[in-house]
């Protein structure tokens, strides 16, 4: 028999932390340094797993590093020398979107652009975000607005026997063409072979000022299946 101490104090129910999940490791298209964000170049891996932290370094490069003062689960970082790696994603439902703000460490709107999403007692209802683009992307410059939180969960096509890994942005260049990645992928209908690759963007502003960054990409090439019968792969 099950206890049911919760059912009489329901708010005493430990919560679940929002990064639990069944993954081996994590790729990263920034760091902090020095408080600060920085964009990379190309991918970074943290991991808890030795194994997994040398297999990952032996295929993308790099040494694994481990963090003895960190107590975060994934404290062994590879900063690998690709921009581009190939994965394999199991479908649409490997990439999922909401809208999050948060303060201090605490969630403090939910949405998916037009309702409430949590906490349960305003699920459902209308979120009173603006409805134009830029105008979203101000509210959440000023923290007065959600951002977009995109998880891609997959695993690396060279060696599908390390597990499953995730990665997580708040790219609205993303967020822009998180339908095209959900159209692609539901034409494979099934596993889909695909490239994460951290693009490099160049412009010039109207003021002349030169822009560079690098953004996150999903391309989706074939279905695995079609991937693994071919002799080019």
């Amino acid at each position: 028999m099950a206890l049911r101490i919760f059912e009489t104090d329901p708010d005493a129910l430990p919560k679940v932390s929002q990064f639990a999940d069944d993954t081996v490791g994590r790729f990263h298209s920034g760091r902090q340094e020095d408080g600060i964000p920085v964009a990379l170049a190309h991918w970074r891996i943290t991991t808890g797993d030795p194994t997994v932290a040398q297999a990952v370094a032996q295929l993308f490069g790099g040494s694994p590093v481990t963090d003895d003062e960190s107590t975060a689960e994934n404290n062994i970082e590879v900063q690998t020398d690709k921009a581009k790696i190939l994965v394999v994603l199991d479908g649409p439902e490997s990439i999922t979107s909401d809208m999050k703000l948060w303060n201090s460490g605490n969630l403090v709107h939910h949405c998916d652009g037009v309702e409430y999403l949590s906490p349960d007692d305003l699920k459902g209802r209308p979120c009173l975000c603006p409805k134009l683009m830029e105008e979203r992307k101000a509210a959440a410059k000023r923290k007065m607005g959600p951002s977009p939180s995109i998880s891609v969960e997959f695993r690396v096509a060279d060696d599908l026997d390390l597990g499953k890994f995730r990665f997580q942005s708040g790219s609205w260049k993303m967020a822009e063409v998180l339908h095209e990645y959900d159209n692609a992928l539901a034409r494979v209908g099934g596993p889909a072979l695909a490239e994460l690759t951290l693009e490099l963007v160049e412009y010039t502003t109207k003021k002349g000022r030169d822009v560079s960054y690098y953004k996150p990409v999903v391309k989706v090439l074939k279905s695995w299946n079609d991937a693994v019968s071919d002799p080019k792969y």
